[in-house]
């Protein structure tokens, strides 16, 4: 039935317009936690492409796309607004200027009435498009990759498979190459048979990967403990608490035990009685105690978030440094422009120190355990896959994640922030403890299956977890980014063929020019 044009005039109002596309851009944040509506995101993106592709210029397009993609970063970064207040909207725009492209190319691509052939060319051309925004957007100085449409599949076996392939990236390219077969079989009822072929090789290959695609090999368990103390004001009460929880593991025959992001508030050369506090934790509860220290250090300048190991005599091995900063949350990027960040949000007000490389931790415990390699990342590190991955190719066995969301307990982000250890084990196939101070803490096994309970953000508790281990090598973690290259490839061959097109167009004919005078006509009495 075809809807009459009345209806949709409303859409020739520029603000109108602007409104709809922030609000359908918004919706795509529906499918991640805490709704976590996965199957969601394979139709998400549909309104918001119909709008684009019915804009009347490529410019409006374009703006279309930004515009939706500024109701999507607000959406699913929605918890920052407590720290950051009205600037949330400003980072929002700026980071959905990556969008503008992929705006213009979906109206582009499939406005109109397109040929066959250029739909056919679309279902691969617009997830490349789009994912080349979320890889700009992932670099560490414009935030992360908080958000990514992959990553909304991390409860969907299915979809964790096809990760351990081609990581995230593969899973984003998948959902966008949905939605783009959704609009064509609503807008453009021609192109309806190859949409409905690639639907069906999606099926197919996602399949393929299911039955073929190299799975690690179980190599044991390990008991370890998540310590969760919950909201706790100040630093030595949560050290405290801390402690008292780890006593009760005492006799449970741990391998290990992790403490959240911070639970530690001085440096402990500086405080020696901290530190022999935990190594007779670690002799009580006969396991080694991965703690994170937020302070000054006194061989280094500045404030160090570091993870550090600690057995029955002390701290043991090498410190790991966090690497990858929140950008406003532990430092302010060009603070000399942005400082004023400050004065209208919780932003930083003292940028913290980076580590300079990843870090793999021995355990030095006996029996099955003895030399476990532990690879730590701190807080939203998690969100990065090539970090998880580096630390995979150095031959770690776990994945431990130390994490402090108390600021937003409140909102999405600790159940957003608890499901990308999901993502991080499937990709590496390697099991992940996400450890926090207030939750959602959890642990997920080398294929992303969940390992026990969760712990939510009213609980202060410790629990233990049998984690299955694995050996061998995902093929993610053996090829990298291929599905990033692929998309790129994608979109150079769009380019260099344009440019041949252009070049084989034929020049238009020249307008003719007025007719010449004979020598008795006049521009009077022409003829004469």
């Amino acid at each position: 039935m075809r809807i009459p044009a009345g209806r949709w005039d409303w859409l020739s109002s520029p603000w109108w317009r602007g409104a709809a596309a922030v609000a359908l851009g918004a919706l795509p944040a529906l499918a991640f936690p805490a709704p976590s509506l996965w199957w969601f995101a394979y139709v998400a993106l549909v309104p918001w492409m119909l709008l684009i592709r019915s804009a009347p210029t490529g410019r409006r397009a374009a703006l279309d796309g930004w515009l939706g993609a500024t109701g999507f970063m607000i959406a699913v970064h929605h918890w920052l607004m407590p720290s950051l207040h009205v600037f949330i909207v400003v980072l929002a725009a700026l980071l959905a200027l990556l969008w503008l492209p992929w705006g213009w190319l979906v109206r582009w691509m499939l406005g109109g009435t397109p040929s066959v052939l250029r739909v056919t060319a679309a279902l691969a051309v617009v997830p490349s498009g789009w994912l080349m925004a979320e890889l700009v957007r992932s670099w560490q100085g414009l935030g992360g990759p908080w958000g990514l449409l992959g990553s909304s599949q991390w409860e969907v076996t299915p979809a964790l498979r096809l990760a351990s392939v081609g990581g995230v990236w593969l899973v984003s390219l998948l959902v966008v190459a949905v939605n783009t077969c959704v609009v064509v079989l609503v807008a453009v009822r021609r192109a309806r048979r190859p949409v409905v072929a690639a639907l069906v090789a999606c099926a197919v290959a996602v399949g393929a990967v299911w039955a073929w695609a190299p799975r690690p090999e179980p190599s044991g368990r390990v008991r370890v403990a998540v310590v969760q103390p919950g909201v706790v004001s100040g630093p030595e009460r949560r050290f405290d608490l801390s402690e008292a929880l780890t006593r009760d593991l005492a006799g449970q025959d741990l391998d290990l035990v992790v403490w959240g992001e911070s639970s530690v508030g001085a440096d402990l050369t500086e405080r020696p009685d901290l530190a022999a506090r935990l190594a007779a934790l670690s002799r009580l509860v006969d396991a080694e105690v991965l703690v994170n220290v937020d302070a000054r250090r006194p061989d280094r300048p500045g404030i160090f978030k570091s993870s550090v190991l600690v057995g029955p005599e002390g701290v043991t091995g090498r410190r790991y440094d966090k690497m990858r900063l929140v950008p406003f949350g532990e430092y302010v990027p060009a603070r000399s422009v942005l400082g004023w960040a400050t004065a209208v949000g919780k932003a930083a007000g003292e940028d913290r120190r980076r580590g300079t490389s990843p870090v793999v931790m021995t355990l030095s415990g006996g029996g099955v355990t003895g030399g476990l390699r532990v690879g730590p990342l701190v807080c939203f590190e998690s969100a990065f896959p090539d970090m998880s991955r580096e630390l995979t190719r150095r031959d770690a066995q776990v994945l431990v994640t130390q994490s402090a969301t108390s600021t937003f307990q409140e909102s999405w982000a600790p159940e957003q922030h608890a499901s990308l250890a999901a993502l991080r084990a499937a990709e590496n196939g390697r099991p992940v403890v996400h450890a926090t101070l207030t939750g959602v803490s959890a642990v997920f096994g080398p294929g992303g299956e969940r390992v026990g309970s969760p712990l939510g953000t009213d609980e202060s508790t410790a629990a233990v977890y049998d984690i299955p281990l694995a050996e061998g090598t995902t093929a993610y973690v053996r090829a990298g980014d291929w599905a990033v290259h692929g998309a790129l490839i994608v979109l150079v061959l769009l380019c260099v063929a344009q440019g041949v097109r252009a070049v084989r167009r034929p020049a238009a004919p020249a307008p003719p020019g007025p007719p010449a005078r004979t020598a008795r006509e006049s521009a009077a009495r022409p003829g004469r």
